[in-house]
């Protein structure tokens, strides 16, 4: 029962990752229609040089920004499942420390039986 949680846990929380992810990406592209095209003639207008000092092409500009935005991307998204994992982690330990406490009472009730059983072999 634990696993099929878990498992729905995890369905639920990247199925709302993507559509949030998705929401964001058209708010992005709203916004930059909204800002019209100034924006793209600033792109335009920049100019970076490759590793030889040579002046970029625009698709290489583009493809070089298409990269920066899938590391970002990669940083973005590596962080939200180590946040996440780290949550199901803490919920593993809340288990754990439930189960070492019933094992604990457990410990007590035999030891309380033991000492009634020697009590009761003495007489």
């Amino acid at each position: 029962m634990k696993t099929k949680t878990i498992i729905e846990l995890l369905t639920l929380s990247s199925s709302l990752y993507f559509m949030a992810r998705d929401a964001q990406i058209l708010d992005k592209l709203g916004d930059m229609s909204d800002k019209g095209i100034d924006n793209i003639n600033k792109f335009m207008a920049e100019r970076q040089l490759d590793e030889n000092g040579n002046e970029m092409q625009f698709v290489e500009h583009i493809i070089s920004k298409v990269q920066e935005l899938k590391e970002q991307l990669n940083d973005k998204i590596e962080s939200q499942v180590v946040s996440f994992y780290k949550t199901i982690n803490v919920a593993h330990l809340d288990e754990i420390k439930a189960l070492n406490e019933k094992l604990e009472k457990l410990d007590a009730s035999v030891a309380l039986l033991e000492a009634r059983i020697n009590h009761l072999e003495q007489k």
